[in-house]
């Protein structure tokens, strides 16, 4: 075996590796971290496929290293084309005049708590204004500094927290009612508030950011938060949004569960990936700042905003609340949904520990 087809053939192997190991149900970060690098895997699978295509392989070899890689690029293939144009769209595009429509745009960003470039952020909150704005990772100097930005809005919901889960949300339409709730983990915050549009159409929006994933412990906190917060919006009765960092990608096991519990929707299904982080390093990049809908909101825009010093690219997003129905439906849950959802949120409530992630700035 010459060096280069030893080299193929561990690469193939490797990619094989990484597409089958996320297909285990296992909630460890140790395996719930190849989710991320769908994208990256099925890049690497291309260029050993192309390598190979060019170099001196015997029969057997070739097929060896065809068999391994093509089976990896079908399973991630199978998991990311959704999230291309080549799919159906779940998420109609309103087709009226938005001018004409009842409208609701969001600015959502996690700032990265060590990032002191303020500056950048309060300028794109001038030339992008949004109706909600949501920032995660703030602690007390992000809050001081973006105080002056959101001056103008109607009303602001701040905890700011140097742990790195700190959130701030400001809204330029009333807030019926708005509380910060500490769901799973009494160091993690969310933000719960019904807004009021101008026509007094009352919408329920959910702000989060639960856990990330580490390889040395369970994903349990993230996933019984994202899960939670999915049975949370299947109870409630008025038209709802659930955004932000969910420290999970859009193709997961957990947010697929999510959707199928939540029946929201995912407006980047027939779109893109709008990859939102890592805004630092292009090779690596996944989907990891979310908005999900119920079925009376239709897209306008979806966009993924400039650099701003944080690893997070913010996202801005806009919607128009109709009477109609031109969604396609959501997949509807499984019993096996309901029950490992209701186990994961029970076995995280029995648990008091530090949050994942506290110690990085």
């Amino acid at each position: 075996m010459t060096l280069m087809t030893a080299i193929l053939t561990g690469l193939s192997a490797i990619c094989l590796a990484a597409s089958l190991v996320p297909l285990l149900p296992v909630a460890h970060g140790l395996v719930r971290s190849f989710d991320f690098a769908r994208l990256q895997v099925i890049a690497i699978a291309v260029l050993i496929l192309a390598a190979a295509a060019v170099s001196p392989l015997s029969h057997i070899e070739m097929a060896i290293i065809a068999v391994m890689t093509l089976t990896a690029l079908a399973i991630q293939l199978v998991q990311v084309v959704p999230f291309t144009p080549l799919w159906f769209t779940q998420t109609a595009r309103y087709k009226g005049d938005p001018a004409q429509a009842e409208t609701i745009s969001f600015l959502v960003s996690n700032v990265k708590q060590g990032n002191r470039n303020y500056q950048r952020l309060t300028d794109l909150i001038a030339e992008r204004p949004p109706d909600i704005a949501i920032f995660m990772e703030t602690d007390q100097a992000w809050f001081e500094a973006l105080r002056p930005s959101l001056a103008d809005f109607h009303q602001t919901v701040a905890c700011p927290q140097s742990n790195s889960y700190g959130m701030i949300l400001a809204s330029r339409f009333p807030l019926r009612t708005h509380d910060v709730r500490f769901l799973l983990n009494k160091e993690v915050p969310s933000i719960s508030c019904v807004v009021t549009l101008p026509d007094g159409h009352d919408v329920r929006l959910l702000a989060i950011h639960p856990e990330p994933p580490l390889p040395t412990r369970d994903t349990f906190g993230r996933d019984a938060e994202i899960l939670l917060v999915g049975k949370m919006a299947r109870e409630e009765s008025l038209p709802t949004i659930v955004t932000g960092d969910l420290n999970d990608v859009a193709w997961s096991r957990t947010t697929r569960r999510f959707l199928r519990l939540s029946r929201l929707l995912d407006p980047r299904l027939g779109r893109g990936f709008f990859n939102s982080f890592d805004a630092r390093r292009w090779y690596l990049r996944w989907p990891l700042d979310h908005i999900f809908h119920s079925r009376r909101f239709e897209l306008i825009d979806m966009e993924r905003l400039p650099f701003v010093g944080s690893d997070h690219f913010p996202m801005f997003y806009r919607f128009a609340l109709t009477g109609a129905d031109n969604n396609r439906p959501p997949p509807c849950e499984t019993r096996a949904d309901i029950e490992e959802a209701e186990e994961v949120v029970a076995a995280e409530r029995q648990r008091d520990r530090p949050p994942a992630g506290t110690d990085w700035e």
